[in-house]
């Protein structure tokens, strides 16, 4: 288990895991806590969920860690007292200085940022840091109503008023029932998935769409109610259809019954940094450099050029996005040059069965 990934895990469904690790017991655990068990087993459920994990043997008689539980409460409790240790810092310097306002970031599901978030604290420790959870329909309007200062978005988004930084694209995956006849690949395109049930909109996925308008045999079935991409995956696992989203979606929705494979012919999500574009706080400005890879050395003066800095990209994230990216008005996603020359492609060889090498 990466640290990367730890970081980011929500601190409240950490705290509930290293309270049931000490007591051993979740029915105890959730009266420290002063929750419903079943609100306790639930957040648990979904943290593993997240990490990809068991935390706890099943079945069993008795509360167990596992050993990747074991592994999380080393660094929950580093992280929990650092929480801590921040909490009671910030509490005794508002207390001296008057309350200071946090400073907002907003993110899509499965979009890492702790590598960010830690060079803020360490270059602005006087500026508490808020997190938080934004919808496709709701990543660029937290900007508008003022509830976070940036927002790290999937493109595209609308472009009223909001200037962005392209950071990286996200691979593209089918996430199938584990027994699928195509888990047997490597990879697959959109023509191995045109008489699949996709279920969402086939306007998002416009390579689907476009082959099935041409290839599919079946005609489209209504698709069931889902209020969340938690409930398409549920539908998947049992058997209804497929869907696809970025790879960071499916390990953030991960279930035993379920898997995903890259599809060669969709394009990346493309991740960006998004602020308003008359926004020029020192907050923002601060942040945008942080994101670039600007050092807190650097004059800030002589580094808002958008031509003189790369943005960093997290671990992991392909380096799709050109050197030294500008920022932009949010555009749609696969529409520029530059996507379509990343663009992946589908070979003999990756597509080839995994039993037959």
């Amino acid at each position: 288990m990466s640290e990367e990934t730890t970081v980011d895990v929500d601190l409240v469904r950490l705290r509930y895991f290293a309270t049931v690790a000490e007591h051993l017991h979740f029915g105890r655990a959730a009266a420290a806590l002063n929750v419903a068990r079943p609100t306790l087993s639930r957040a648990l459920l979904d943290l593993e969920a997240e990490l990809g994990v068991e935390l706890f043997v099943r079945p069993s008689e008795r509360t167990e860690l596992t050993d990747a539980g074991r592994a999380l409460l080393e660094r929950a409790t580093a992280l929990l007292a650092a929480d801590d240790r921040r909490t009671q810092g910030s509490a005794a310097s508002n207390e001296a200085a008057g309350a200071a306002r946090a400073f907002t970031i907003a993110i899509m599901a499965g979009v890492t940022v702790s590598k960010w978030t830690r060079l803020w604290e360490e270059r602005k420790p006087g500026v508490p840091l808020r997190v938080v959870r934004t919808e496709a329909e709701t990543q660029v309007s937290v900007l508008h109503d003022g509830s976070a200062d940036v927002s790290f978005v999937r493109l595209p988004v609308d472009r009223a008023g909001v200037s962005t930084i392209p950071l990286y694209a996200e691979v593209p995956v089918v996430v199938l029932p584990k027994d699928h006849e195509l888990t047997l690949l490597d990879s697959v395109s959109v023509v191995d998935l045109v008489e699949e049930h996709l279920l969402q909109d086939p306007d998002t996925v416009p390579q689907w769409r476009d082959a099935a308008a041409t290839l599919r045999t079946t005609e489209r079935r209504p698709l069931p109610e889902m209020q969340t991409t938690a409930d398409a995956i549920a539908l998947v696992a049992a058997g209804v259809g497929v869907v696809i989203v970025p790879q960071s979606v499916a390990r953030l929705n991960h279930r035993k019954d379920v898997t995903y494979r890259p599809v060669v012919d969709v394009a990346g999500y493309d991740v960006a940094l998004a602020w308003l574009g008359d926004d020029a706080s020192g907050d923002v400005e601060e942040f945008i450099g942080i994101v670039r890879g600007r050092s807190a050395r650097s004059s800030r003066s002589g580094a808002t050029s958008p031509d003189r800095e790369p943005a960093a990209t997290p671990a992991g994230a392909s380096r799709r996005t050109a050197a030294r990216p500008r920022p932009q008005a949010a555009g749609k996603r696969g529409t520029s040059s530059s996507a379509g020359k990343n663009k992946p492609k589908a070979t003999a060889k990756t597509r080839r069965p995994r039993g037959s090498r």
